[in-house]
């Protein structure tokens, strides 16, 4: 992965739930964009369908921030 270094991790705390534990570590996986990241380099994308995929992120930023 770009950047490495830091790995992921949530520790169990005393009388908690595999559930719960498993929630917390779902949610900093999330906020990680740890998935997001091993989507992106599963397969090649070509230059121009990045830029199109970019370019239709920045369009709807834009929307939601006019409709605000």
């Amino acid at each position: 992965m770009k950047g490495g270094g830091k790995m992921s991790g949530v520790k169990l705390r005393e009388g908690e739930s595999f559930e719960s534990l498993l929630k917390r570590f779902r949610k900093v996986v999330t906020q990680d964009k740890i998935l997001q990241e091993v989507k992106r380099v599963e397969f090649y994308e070509k230059p121009s369908d990045r830029r199109k995929r970019l370019l239709a992120i920045a369009r709807r930023k834009l929307l939601r921030k006019m409709k605000k």
